[in-house]
């Protein structure tokens, strides 16, 4: 039972630390919605481009099937780089380019047939979900098969929560638009956290310990023969 409460946390955990910049895309697309983008379309793109962050993750699973777990746990090393790269480049270039990309798919003018409302916005889910896969894979990788329907019901739910939440928000008067940035914030101590998590559950820190014994000996070998 605690290690099924302790996966439910981690797919909070790795929800929230991967999907925060989503909030900003859906509060952007819902500020966009008219005749030619509905809030239908929205839900269902988002839907459609998280399942394609999924599938792409899988991967990482199937991988913790065949691989020694103490090996899987260096997957772990993922989510930390992650985090401290965010620490240390602290920049919205990308949340400028979601904005440009939903703009250009407000105006564009395209017919209602075959909806490619709905494509186009997974098209943004997905190109936006590079930190999703990168995070997911090695969570994946450390998890049994009830790890990962406790964690998929989770991110599933949290999808529906997370587009009904930029709904409401942007609905709100005087709602500032600026809040997800001070979230935002906290996402790469999530992500350290993650990272550092699945080494532990993985028992890998011996391996970490050997591989940077084993640098430093080849460094002082190559320095040696200088």
């Amino acid at each position: 039972m605690n290690h099924l409460f302790t996966a439910a946390i981690n797919g909070f955990a790795a929800f929230f630390a991967t999907n925060i910049d989503d909030i900003v895309i859906l509060l952007l697309l819902f500020s966009k919605v008219n005749v030619t983008l509905r809030v239908w379309h929205i839900v269902t793109g988002q839907y459609l481009g998280f399942t394609a962050i999924i599938i792409a993750s899988l991967p990482g699973f199937v991988g913790g099937l065949v691989i020694s777990r103490q090996w899987i746990g260096l997957l772990g090393l993922i989510p930390i780089a992650i985090g401290l790269s965010s620490l240390l480049n602290q920049e919205d270039s990308k949340l400028e380019n979601v904005e440009a990309e939903v703009n250009l798919l407000n105006n564009s003018s395209i017919g209602n047939i075959i909806y490619p409302q709905i494509y186009s916005v997974a098209a943004i889910t997905f190109a936006n979900g590079s930190d999703n896969i990168s995070t997911y894979v090695p969570l994946f990788a450390s998890s049994n098969w009830w790890d990962i329907a406790i964690i998929l019901s989770i991110f599933f739910m949290m999808v529906g929560i997370w587009c009904y939440t930029a709904y409401r928000l942007i609905n709100l008067p005087n709602f500032p638009k600026q809040s997800p940035d001070y979230i935002r914030n906290f996402i790469p101590f999530i992500l350290i956290g993650l990272g550092v998590f699945i080494i532990l559950e993985c028992q890998a820190l011996s391996m970490i310990k050997l591989i940077v014994g084993c640098c430093c000996l080849i460094i002082i070998i190559q320095v040696d023969e200088r």
